[in-house]
């Protein structure tokens, strides 16, 4: 195949790809704000979570079709009143969401399905809100599922669940305890697109 014959089908590719793309007359990108409250699936370390609570700031781009990426930053707290740590110890875990949606539309509505890749930490907290531990940041992953139901003038409203799941370890003085924390959480969520 020649140079001027790669060319143009590159050409011609990329010229298909964005008339299906952008012949749409949709909105691509999108700012989302979720949150809800949550359910630890398993001790922490042999902790007794009580629900906890969380939120997370999306920004999403629609590349093709029904296919969006996310990129983001959440935020979800858990307490326990006896924990590895000592008594009344809050447990935070923070940080950054990068993942792809599929969305399948079903009459005015939409359900999606998420997979996401995060990094993130957990922090330790005392009853005074003082950071006493910190794991720093590794990753996890996230799935989630809901449906979209349009608002009108570009305004999204998402009901769902997302299942979090974040291993990290924490050194304690002596000693290392391995944190895996695994939870569901029901989530609303607005977006506006633009």
């Amino acid at each position: 195949m020649t140079m001027k014959t790669k060319a143009f089908l590159l050409g011609t590719l990329l010229a298909v790809l964005s008339t299906a793309t952008f012949s749409q007359n949709t909105k691509r990108f999108g700012v989302e704000i979720n949150s809800g409250a949550s359910f630890a699936t398993q001790k922490l370390a042999g902790a007794e979570l009580d629900p906890g609570w969380g939120f997370e700031g999306l920004f999403s781009y629609n590349f093709f079709n029904n296919a969006t990426v996310i990129a983001g930053w959440g935020w979800n707290g858990f307490s326990a009143s006896e924990s590895f740590a000592g008594a009344d110890m809050d447990f935070e875990e923070t940080g950054y969401i990068l993942g792809l949606e599929y969305s399948y539309p079903v009459s005015k509505v939409s359900v999606f399905a998420r997979g996401s890749a995060l990094y993130n930490h957990i922090e330790v907290e005392n009853d005074n809100g003082d950071i006493i531990h910190d794991t720093g940041h590794g990753f996890g992953w996230q799935a989630a599922a809901g449906v979209h139901i349009p608002l009108g003038k570009n305004w999204i409203l998402s009901p769902g669940v997302k299942f979090n799941s974040l291993s990290r370890e924490l050194d304690l003085n002596e000693s290392t305890v391995t944190l895996d924390q695994k939870y569901l959480s029901a989530r609303v969520g607005i977006t506006k697109k633009f």
